[in-house]
């Protein structure tokens, strides 16, 4: 962890900070991948930094039926397969049995791909078997998404995975290092509240910003 202690002005400005850090990353075939919608912008910066190929990888929170805002899983897609995690915790409090959940979940896999399609607009998805991959995220709250995109990153048997995120909560940074290579975050405040409070500016990212994003320059 960094001794950040101010926020970012913004998702670029953290990119760039990220892309410093991440500066020994570099080399043949890495690729980044950015959660959208402010992981991509994010992940544009570091994959500029790094000449790094940049792709996306669509996630889902799957919400409560009756509390949607509150996750109790997440979807994630890299080409034909969807990966999904649970909440466990969420589950079981609430008591939403496996009907529920699958009905909530297929929903969100609609509106992945649909999001998916957007996003690619024709672009074929990146390789990345065998590849060094950087995932890549505005920041980490509770992790369940980045959790279902590991998932399915995974299947496609890359070489090394590495998250990477500009603010986390330390807990979600500790709870992740057991699942991939590395783990790096600039600024892990012990008073986490919210991945809000580690930027200045910190407004919704559009789909038109995503599609700006991915389309940029080609950076390997």
């Amino acid at each position: 962890m960094s001794a950040t202690t101010e926020p970012f002005a913004d998702r670029s400005e953290a990119g760039r900070a990220l892309a410093d850090r991440l500066a020994g990353h570099t080399g043949p075939g890495l690729v980044v991948l950015g959660l959208p919608r402010g992981g991509v912008v994010v992940a544009a910066e570091v994959a500029r930094a790094l000449g790094a190929a940049l792709d996306v990888v669509v996630v889902r929170k799957v919400g409560v039926p009756w509390r949607p805002e509150l996750a109790m899983g997440a979807i994630a897609a890299v080409d034909a397969d969807v990966e999904t995690v649970h909440e466990e915790r969420v589950l079981d409090q609430l008591g939403v049995d496996d009907e529920a959940f699958a009905r909530a979940r297929d929903r969100e896999v609609t509106e992945l791909r649909r999001r998916e399609a957007a996003y690619r607009q024709g672009r074929p998805v990146t390789p990345l078997a065998g590849r060094a991959v950087l995932v890549v995220d505005d920041g980490l709250a509770t992790g369940s998404t980045m959790r279902a995109a590991l998932a399915a990153v995974r299947r496609q048997a890359p070489r090394r995975l590495t998250v990477a995120v500009p603010v986390a909560s330390p807990t979600v940074c500790g709870r992740l290092a057991t699942e991939v290579d590395e783990v790096v975050c600039l600024w892990a405040p012990a008073s986490f509240s919210s991945v809000g409070q580690g930027y200045r500016d910190f407004r919704a990212t559009s789909d038109d910003e995503v599609r700006a994003a991915l389309a940029g320059p080609p950076t390997g």
